[in-house]
């Protein structure tokens, strides 16, 4: 089992999720400028895309900053030999580790044999992680799952990831059927790591969700006896969240004009409509956050964002 950077991490240790069109390349720029976790995750990307005619296009979601290190490189594919290759170009490329996406429920990606189906293919999922490590022998193969397919599946599903020896893996604690509709169980991460204890693996158990604080996730990575939390949606508008830091209405605004223009420099190739998920997130809890957030589903470009928000300052002043 390669381990890389992730034995010198000091435990607990706290990862940025990997999101869909939120981990992008600006994004994560700014969270490593303001506060960065110990592991960051790319968005993820089509194995199958990156070997194939269309790679010049995917390749530019997989663009990162050395401020960003160690950072892990998240694919998925169903098919053994484009995993081996995609996971070779992730580590051609400089990555500290390769990712595994078992766990997405979108139907579009099931349908590829990919995400959560691969919950209900045990043999195709060890395959996978073997043809990784085989494609980046140098950096280390991690899985980001869930605890199972329609129910919990820890039993059965979790010693068959561990037989594979990943260097970590990453449990979304619901089920592919409950999405994110319900809260996370937490209770299963001390199960997770039971099983693995159990069978005396030296594979890291990461637990992921519903977690919105640095503070929380201290103390679930202590109560459950994780090695380490992964948060996602807590990020959102929140570059300072990997901190205690308890940013000002100002601090916000600032850190939005500045996503917006690196969302410009570093992912040109996205619709800047992109960023409007962004703008609910930062624009929240004080009076007067509604009224800019319509002003800001607006804006076109950067430029836009920053006029509005200066607009907003100006008028505030001379009052």
């Amino acid at each position: 089992m390669k381990k890389g950077f992730w034995d010198k991490l000091n435990k607990p240790f706290f990862c940025l999720a990997p999101m869909a069109d939120v981990t992008d390349a600006a994004f994560r720029r700014l969270i490593a400028k303001y506060a960065k976790p110990n592991v960051m995750y790319t968005e993820f990307v089509s194995a199958d895309g990156l070997v194939s005619a269309g790679k010049k296009n995917l390749i530019k979601d997989l663009v990162f900053d050395e401020s960003e290190r160690p950072i892990v490189a998240q694919i998925f594919t169903s098919k053994v030999e484009n995993m081996k290759k995609g996971a070779k170009l992730i580590q051609d490329l400089g990555f500290d580790g390769v990712d595994i996406n078992m766990g997405c429920p979108d139907k579009s990606i099931e349908k590829q044999g990919c995400g959560s189906a691969l919950i209900k293919d045990h043999k195709l999922a060890q395959d996978l992680i073997q043809a990784a490590k085989v494609g980046a022998p140098k950096i280390p193969v991690s899985v980001k799952t869930r605890i199972g397919y329609n129910k919990n599946e820890l039993d059965e599903w979790l010693p068959t990831l561990l037989e594979a020896e990943p260097a970590a893996v990453i449990l979304h604690l619901r089920t592919r059927k409950e999405m994110s509709k319900v809260p996370a169980h937490w209770e299963t991460a001390k199960d997770a790591v039971e099983i693995r204890n159990k069978i005396k693996s030296k594979t890291l158990i990461i637990g992921n969700g519903d977690v919105s604080s640095l503070n929380e996730a201290k103390q679930k990575a202590e109560e459950y006896g994780l090695d380490g939390i992964m948060i996602g949606r807590g990020i959102f508008g929140n570059p300072w969240l990997f901190s205690n830091h308890k940013p000002t209405k100002q601090e916000k605004l600032k850190a939005l004009i500045e996503h917006a223009k690196l969302f410009e420099e570093l992912v040109s190739h996205k619709k800047f409509h992109i960023m409007k998920k962004h703008f609910k997130a930062y624009v929240t809890g004080w009076l007067g956050a509604k009224e800019l957030r319509m002003k800001l589903m607006e804006a076109e470009n950067a430029n836009q964002v920053e006029s509005i928000i200066n607009h907003l300052r100006l008028s505030q002043s001379s009052d």
